[in-house]
């Protein structure tokens, strides 16, 4: 849901001269090998080596930092950098260098979008809300509300509701689920199962590969008790998108509840496979006894 990735922008080159257009073939052609290096790196080198302190990681890290030197006025280098902290988790870092970028261009929704982002992943859910509504000053796009809105029904703040209902008001099936969603949400964490499980199955009802909506339900009949009916739920999830790591991991804690640590243990597993670092999944089979 929340994601950001590096994109570039087209730009015009008009009539100012031959020495602009040269200086734009030299920047392009340079970039474009630097990409290139970066896109081999990427390939040769597995999601282990992208680590904080890795020798992978230290030597991006000084190409990018280098270029962005060279072309500082090539937002993009940047945000391959922040990427490369975020892939790394390195958070502080990323949101440093965010911030850099933000005190040149503070009117920019695409740079506090990926701020917020930042901080949502590193469990800041607070600042994450305050770059969200900084992002939807600027540009005001349903997409914010709807993350706004996910981020006020997780700290129990009623606008969550205010959002949802104007989310509804625009008649448009995208932003309409994702507003019954956003009630099921906010219903799930001020503590009334029964009326979110409604709000999830009418989202639901309008997408039924609504996978947030799966999971949401399913942790809800968990919270109830009703662990034969939250498997159920899951099931239809992960039948539907077999990689969906939440769903078999939710599965396997439904399954510990009926006394099934066999069938527990594989559904842990399953999430592993498709999520190596989950480690709820990684904490639940170390309790079952499985290394």
């Amino acid at each position: 849901m929340l994601n950001f990735r590096l994109s570039g922008n087209c730009h015009q080159v008009n009539q100012c001269g031959a020495y602009f257009c040269i200086t734009m073939k030299l920047i392009l052609t340079w970039l474009s090998l630097l990409m290139i290096i970066i896109s081999c790196n990427n390939q040769d080198h597995s999601k282990e080596s992208i680590k904080p302190g890795s020798e992978n990681t230290f030597a991006r890290e000084k190409i990018l930092r280098d270029s962005i030197l060279k072309f500082p006025e090539l937002p993009l280098l940047k945000e391959e950098l922040i990427q490369l902290y975020r892939d790394s988790a390195e958070y502080d870092k990323a949101i440093a260098t965010t911030n850099e970028a933000l005190q040149k261009d503070s009117l920019n929704p695409r740079l506090w979008d990926i701020k917020a982002t930042l901080y949502f992943e590193n469990e800041d859910t607070l600042n994450a809300i305050t770059s969200f509504e900084k992002a939807l000053k600027l540009n005001p796009s349903p997409r914010y509300l709807i993350l706004l809105g996910s981020l006020y029904a997780q700290i129990k703040n009623v606008r969550a509701l205010l959002i949802a209902d104007a989310l509804i008001k625009t008649k448009q099936p995208e932003t309409e689920k994702e507003a019954l969603f956003i009630k099921g949400l906010y219903h799930t964490y001020t503590g009334d199962k029964k009326t979110a499980i409604d709000f999830f199955d009418k989202c639901l009802n309008m997408d039924n590969r609504h996978m947030f909506a799966y999971r949401e339900k399913g942790i809800a009949l968990y919270d109830m008790g009703k662990y034969e009916d939250a498997v159920t739920v899951l099931d239809k999830a992960v039948t539907l998108q077999n990689n969906f790591d939440e769903g078999y991991y939710w599965l396997g804690r439904c399954l510990e509840k009926l006394n099934k640590p066999n069938d527990a243990i594989e559904e842990y597993k399953t999430a592993l496979l498709y999520a190596p670092d989950y480690v709820e999944a990684k904490d639940a089979l170390a309790r079952l006894g499985v290394k």
